[in-house]
This record gives structure tokens, C-alpha cells and sequence, in this order.
């Protein structure tokens, strides 16, 4: 693949390749519109809605989490999401990102994105997309892998879209897909 198009979905692939490279397209652009901010630049929101990047990075962070732990195979989510009331707060993800630093937020959300890749490709070489998962409508109907990852790409392609709207109102950077030669900004310590 040229290495400008990192990002890019293969142009004709198998099923996997285009559903795992529609997730990895959508991860790079959420990224990149939520690179290289400091404090102010991730608490931003526009208009009515409390939304900003920084709550965004947490909360998808959270759907990854729990999309290839608990949902995936009935395992535990991770921390910090095994120790929040979410009777008490069942918004933690959004409402506690402006505590934490924009390296916290950036650590969090790249460390589990490494962890969903690697549970997503263990599960995959173990049955496939068609394998059941843990999660189960209420009449019992268990959920295909296949499903699961549809469900991830629906999260992103909505909060990408959030996303988008939201870093251009911080300092005008629009644009469908990261350039070529971006990569991610390391978390700093």
C-alpha cells in the first residue's frame, strides 16, 4: 500500500479486510481531528451540546473497551471502566474527561485501540466474523462478530462527524481524511 494512504481501506479486499479497514479509517480520522490539542482546545463545544473532543476521545475509548471485552466475550472492561458507578453516573465517560489532562485523554483512547486490535485479531483467528459473541438480545439472540464491528464503525462514523464539526470550530481544521505524512501526536507523560 503507498504509504500516503495509510489510512485508506484496500480498493478490493475480502469482507474482513474492508470491514477492519472501514474501522481503521474512522479511528485515523478521529484521531487526527482530535490531535495535538492542549486543555482548552479539548474542552471546546459549539452551539447547545456539551460534547468536546476530550469527551469524545474518553467515550470511544469506552465503546472500544467494552465492545472487545464484555460484549465480545463476557470478559471485565478495563480500568478506569471497572470501577465507575454508572448508576451514579451513567455519563462518566463524557462528564469526567474535562478532569483529565489531554495526555491522559490522548494514553487512554491510543492504549485501547492497541487493546481492541489485539482481542479483535484473536477473536478472529479463533472463528471469524460469523462466530457468536457473548452479547445477546434479551429473547437470546446472540450477536455475530460481524455485528459487533458494524455496530464500532456506527459509533465512529457518528462521532466522527461530531468531531469534525467540533476542531473546526477550535482552529479551522477541516478535511475528510488525515494527509498522508500525519501521524498521530504521541501522548505525552
Amino acid at each position: 500500500m503507498n504509504d500516503a494512504y495509510w489510512h485508506e481501506p484496500p480498493t478490493a479486499g475480502t469482507e474482513l479486510e474492508h470491514l477492519t479497514g472501514a474501522l481503521d479509517r474512522l479511528r485515523a480520522t478521529f484521531r487526527w481531528k482530535t490531535d495535538g490539542l492542549d486543555a482548552a482546545g479539548l474542552r471546546t463545544t459549539i452551539g447547545s451540546s456539551p460534547l468536546t473532543l476530550g469527551s469524545l476521545l474518553k467515550h470511544l475509548a469506552r465503546a472500544e473497551d467494552e465492545m472487545f471485552t464484555r460484549k465480545l466475550s463476557g470478559a471485565p472492561v478495563s480500568p478506569p471502566w471497572d470501577t465507575v458507578d454508572w448508576d451514579a453516573d451513567p455519563g462518566f465517560d463524557f462528564t469526567s474527561a474535562a478532569d483529565d489532562s489531554p495526555a491522559q485523554l490522548y494514553a487512554i483512547w491510543d492504549d485501547t485501540v492497541v487493546r481492541s486490535r489485539q482481542r479483535l485479531a484473536a477473536a478472529l483467528s479463533a472463528g471469524g466474523l460469523d462466530q457468536l459473541v457473548h452479547l445477546a438480545w434479551p429473547d437470546g439472540r446472540r450477536l455475530s462478530l460481524r455485528r459487533l464491528l458494524c455496530d464500532l464503525i456506527e459509533e465512529y462514523g457518528r462521532h466522527a462527524g461530531h468531531a469534525d464539526l467540533i476542531r473546526e470550530a477550535v482552529d479551522g481544521r477541516v478535511g475528510e481524511d488525515p494527509p498522508g505524512d500525519w501521524r498521530p501526536t504521541p501522548a505525552a507523560s
